[in-house]
């Protein structure tokens, strides 16, 4: 918001410089933008947050200073001169949907005259950032701007039966708004009617209508000065996507017991601007005036949150300075820093979000300064415990680290057509009632979605060899409950190894291999992973897997970019990605090391012995390796895959593969009668089990 220091001026006597202001108010807790100098003197941007919408308006920023420079702030109070005539004669209010609409307020002015406004006002305007229209327009705005409240002026004589209301809008109901566009409304949106409700002039809280709108022929005004429900304002300023200033206020809350007061303001500038006659009253339609509400502070839960006194001069000074009226109720008025001392306060109408005692402890604490409060860590009431996962993920965050992965931590409102891309088939999205954008519809089904974002925003921005991980969750509909399920995820690309400057050590790009080889290295964590063929419809047909733990459970996919869905990212290089099950590996990795024993080093020499066999395409390394292990014999140490083959000499539908196994023994020298039953043994196996053939050396 644009806060024009030379306004603030007319609500309390500053002699501080706009600089100083602005440092004041940012270490009160108003962020502060820039301090600009212009025509208009000097303007503050201050960044208002979405819980003080009472700082929206000139007066509640005085009432900030008045707090900090402990200064008197001047009433508004204004008293325009009225007719003989009432309101209530000329006008007829009526609110059909209370839940949306808590206050409405009406004013008449006859025989105005609608011209340019005066040099003063249109410069207020448009230092704050607002253009002029006529007298009356700019006046209205100019009353949101200094009181905080939004109103609108109708033609009253446009006015069918000079009825005015608010209801529901009816489905598909259409208006035409004052930026001249037509638009279609909702029954979750509430509309402001005339006549016999027939008709829709305004969009509760939003914008007006176009059909009664004020004009240079305009020669009497109705005043509208309501409350409008924010989050039902929220929603309709989103779904028609028209933010206006007024929606801005009434959709973070604004104080409904200065409707009136803003009404008898519009109206005292409209008399001094316009000319024309006020008629005597309002029709004021209140069904959600709400009770007043106490809450009290006590100095012990103070010195308990900030570890530090404040004076009890000083706190009702605050206090009564932000409109709390605060009474000391603990009977030891006379007892200056009585740790018994507790004041009992009145919430004010335009601070609905202060409700509990910490909201006043803030209070106090802003305005007195944080700076005074000592650094000082709170008293240690109980011993910290550890969560249960917290060793099994510091160990999977340490390998990943360890294996040149950076981890990153994102946000998990994506894209619903980004989503389907990775989203398993039959699996409903999580989508938000709410979304901020069209971009961020619904959360992520897996976190390959982010991560193939960020890989994207990394290679865009020209960081090409990137390895990154996330520990987050993913969020799916199953059935009617929401699950979120906790997940690791792994992006890679780009260069695997740098060329170095030793002969023949060339550069490597990032294979598929090096994502397996990763990933055994977490898997060794919890007994390794075993890799089985198949995976989603998103990976390369070739360069894939599933992740199984023992036990048969599958935990994870893993494998390289479809080019299908990289094209989608607009990603020109490959892509390697996978996603992990945290809670079964996490039990796994527990189990494995309390499983886990220490054994001596074999003081016998190990033998080594290869076959080289002749395999069917369909046989996978992981089935070698279980047929061998399947066969329980003690002394073998290791399996390894020493060498793979295809082409001459190698039929057609099968490929070579040469198998290492290494035998050792705890308790004495093998020989060669057993190292020759082990393999024969072996090869017995392989034969029945895979229909593998040995290879002649």
């Amino acid at each position: 918001m644009k806060v024009i220091y030379n306004w603030l001026k007319e609500f309390l006597d500053l002699t501080a410089s706009p600089d100083e202001v602005a440092s004041r108010l940012a270490l009160s807790g108003t962020n502060i933008g820039s301090v600009e100098n212009g025509p208009h003197g000097a303007v503050i941007d201050a960044e208002v947050g979405s819980n003080r919408p009472d700082c929206l308006s000139h007066y509640g920023i005085a009432r900030e200073l008045s707090a900090v420079y402990k200064l008197p702030l001047k009433p508004i109070a204004p008293k325009p001169p009225e007719s003989a005539a009432k309101t209530s004669e000329a006008a007829n209010v009526e609110i059909q949907s209370p839940e949306l609409c808590g206050r409405f307020t009406a004013r008449v002015i006859r025989g105005v005259k609608i011209q340019p406004s005066p040099a003063w006002l249109r410069d207020r305007l448009e230092a704050s950032g607002v253009a002029s229209i006529s007298n009356v327009v700019d006046i209205s705005n100019y009353v949101m701007l200094e009181l905080g409240h939004p109103l609108h002026t109708y033609d009253y004589d446009k006015v069918r039966d000079h009825r005015i209301g608010v209801r529901r809008a009816k489905p598909g109901e259409k208006i035409r708004t004052l930026d001249g566009l037509e638009r279609t409304l909702d029954p979750s949106l509430s509309v402001v009617f005339d006549g016999d409700g027939s008709r829709a002039v305004g969009i509760g809280g939003v914008m007006g209508g176009a059909d009664t709108e004020i004009s240079f022929s305009t020669k009497n005004v109705l005043i509208e000065c309501a409350w409008f429900e924010p989050v039902a304002v929220r929603k309709a300023a989103r779904s028609l996507k028209l933010h206006t200033e007024a929606s801005t206020r009434f959709g973070r809350g604004v104080d409904p017991e200065t409707a009136e007061v803003a009404s008898r303001r519009a109206a005292e500038l409209i008399l001094q601007l316009a000319g024309g006659e006020l008629l005597a009253g309002v029709v004021d339609v209140y069904p959600g005036k709400r009770s007043v509400k106490r809450i009290q502070l006590t100095r012990t839960e103070l010195l308990r949150v900030m570890g530090a006194d404040v004076p009890d001069n000083e706190i009702e000074v605050i206090l009564a300075a932000l409109g709390f009226a605060p009474v000391r109720i603990d009977g030891n008025r006379g007892s200056a820093g009585s740790l018994l001392a507790a004041w009992e306060c009145t919430q004010p109408s335009w601070r609905a979000e202060v409700e509990r005692e910490i909201d006043l402890i803030e209070e106090v604490a802003r305005i007195h300064g944080l700076d005074k409060f000592p650094p000082r860590l709170p008293a240690a009431r109980q011993g910290a415990q550890r969560l249960s996962k917290y060793i099994p993920e510091s160990r999977v965050r340490e390998r990943l680290i360890g294996l040149s992965y950076s981890e990153i931590l994102t946000i998990p409102h994506v894209a619903e057509d980004r989503d389907a891309l990775f989203r398993p088939e039959g699996v409903a999205p999580a989508r938000l009632a709410n979304p901020l954008s069209e971009e961020a519809g619904v959360l992520r089904s897996t976190g390959l979605v982010t991560m193939a974002a960020t890989l994207e925003w990394n290679l865009n921005h020209g960081q090409r060899n990137v390895r990154l991980f996330e520990i987050g969750r993913r969020y799916r509909v199953e059935g009617t409950a929401s699950v979120e399920t906790p997940v690791l995820t792994i992006g890679a690309t780009g260069v695997a190894r740098e060329k170095g400057i030793v002969a023949g050590e060339n550069s490597r790009e990032y294979e598929f291999a090096d994502l397996k080889g990763d990933l055994d290295a977490i898997g060794a964590l919890a007994g390794g992973f075993e890799w089985r063929d198949g995976a989603a419809n998103w990976l390369h047909a070739v360069r894939r897997g599933t992740l199984v733990l023992s036990g048969n459970t599958s935990v994870g996919i893993a494998g390289q970019l479809s080019r299908r869905v990289a094209e989608k990212f607009k990603l020109r290089q490959d892509i390697f990605l996978a996603e992990i099950q945290l809670e079964p590996l996490y039990a796994q990795i527990h189990a494995a090391k309390e499983a886990r024993r220490y054994k001596p080093l074999p003081r016998f020499p190990a033998v080594e012995r290869d076959f080289s066999l002749l395999l069917a395409e369909a046989t996978s390394y992981s089935d070698v390796v279980k047929t061998i292990r399947s066969l329980a014999i003690p002394e073998v140490a290791s399996v390894e895959a020493a060498d793979l083959f295809r082409g001459k000499n190698v039929p057609a539908g099968k490929y070579s593969l040469l198998v290492r196994v290494t035998f050792q023994s705890r308790e004495a020298t093998l020989t060669d009668a057993q190292t020759t039953d082990f393999s024969a043994k072996i090869i017995a196996a392989l034969e029945k089990q895979l229909s593998a053939q040995l290879r002649a050396s």
